[in-house]
């Protein structure tokens, strides 16, 4: 059987959900998957952007980031979204993305794929798990197959979100707890496309 194609899709602003999406990247990869790292469109004004240091410094970071297409979502047989926390929402940029799927949907190119989503806010009680609860409302719509982590790993005991891996990073960045976190949920997401993916073929 093929390997499992897995794209990790996300918005950053500063660089944290960044750095979980490259941990999502290895922990697939590990786990034998083709992997597409790719960052959503922004859309914020320049001038908004260049009047915050870290989030014009990211900008230039990863520059060479390819940015999300339609085609990534045909392609892949699983997909983990990476936003910020807005509010208790998913960032408007990679809500934007979203809201561009229509016609995969409507075609029904966008069911029984696997979705599982991660992010990041600057505090304990930032609305990390109602903005995973909302992308998976997507993924409903979608027909898709949501894989959370839960409690299938020690390191979830420690991190503490069975929705998806949620880093509280104030002025920091990530810290391994929560990186690791990132590459065990993405691992169980591979297993789990994986053993639909054979279950299909057979």
């Amino acid at each position: 059987m093929r390997p499992v194609n897995v794209a990790v899709i996300y918005y950053s602003t500063s660089g944290n959900v960044h750095a979980l999406a490259e941990a999502a990247v290895e922990g697939a990869r590990k786990a034998g998957a083709q992997v597409r790292l790719r960052k959503v469109a922004e859309t914020a004004p320049p001038e908004v952007i260049d009047a915050h240091p870290a989030w014009a410094r990211h900008q230039r970071e990863t520059a060479e980031v390819t940015e999300a297409g339609h085609g990534d979502l045909e392609w892949a047989d699983a997909v983990l979204f990476g936003t910020p926390t807005r509010f208790g929402n998913p960032a408007a940029q990679l809500r934007q993305f979203i809201d561009t799927t229509g016609p995969l949907w409507f075609a029904g190119k966008l069911a029984d794929k696997v979705y599982s989503s991660f992010t990041a806010a600057n505090s304990a009680h930032g609305g990390q798990e109602s903005t995973l609860l909302a992308l998976g409302n997507t993924f409903y719509h979608w027909g898709g197959v949501i894989v959370p982590p839960g409690y299938t790993d020690p390191i979830q005991f420690r991190s503490g979100n069975p929705y998806g891996t949620s880093a509280v990073v104030g002025d920091a960045r990530p810290g391994e707890v929560s990186l690791e976190a990132a590459r065990h949920q993405a691992r169980r997401v591979v297993e789990v496309a994986a053993a639909l993916k054979a279950g299909r073929a057979a």
